[in-house]
């Protein structure tokens, strides 16, 4: 059984068995205690009974600069997900998705109009994973992931920005049912 809690700094030394996944980023020191001193209750972890660490979600609260209010890609205030990663031998028993529900009950407190994460296209398990917790494909970013783009063997792959609605959103405005069809260049995503 897991033990969801939130992150504590000595919890980077316990993030080897997550961080190994090839699909899982891996970020520097810093950058992990920048979201644990900004946005402490969405970044959470699950640990197992001898208190590794098995899974964890990290998130931000966000909204685009007030700048940007009249563009089509203004983003109003929102949970997103940065990352989110269960260690191989844990996975398959909810804990991605008790992770996932714990970041929304923060975002529904902080009152954002919804939660989004990019996902790869490519990555079939993990887009259909969100569609079953009520994530739609809000748009489509043309060649987010684009580390290879050096690699002249490899190309970059593009995202799918993908959003599930909060409470404060009835009227699900922040969401759309063909979001396959919207495409947009990583500049134009805040």
């Amino acid at each position: 059984m897991a033990n969801f809690r939130r992150f504590r700094p000595d919890d980077l030394n316990k993030f080897s068995k997550c961080n190994l996944d090839p699909l899982t980023e891996t970020y520097e020191l810093g950058f992990y205690m920048q979201y644990y001193a900004k946005w402490p209750a969405l970044f959470q972890v699950a640990e197992d009974q001898h208190g590794n660490i098995i899974g964890y979600i990290m998130g931000k609260l966000e909204s685009s600069p007030d700048a940007f209010r009249f563009s089509e890609h203004y983003l109003p205030w929102h949970a997103h997900i940065t990352a989110v990663t269960v260690a191989p031998e844990a996975r398959r028993l909810g804990i991605g998705r008790l992770l996932t529900e714990k970041l929304e009950e923060a975002a529904d407190a902080a009152d954002a109009w919804f939660v989004d994460l990019f996902v790869r296209v490519s990555n079939t398990r993990a887009i259909n994973f969100y569609k079953s917790m009520g994530y739609s494909v809000y748009r489509v970013v043309k060649d987010y992931y684009g580390e290879h783009a050096t690699d002249p063997t490899k190309s970059s792959e593009d995202a799918y920005d993908m959003r599930k609605p909060m409470k404060r959103d009835v009227k699900r405005e922040h969401v759309r049912e063909d979001g396959e069809k919207h495409e947009v260049q990583p500049t134009d995503v805040w």
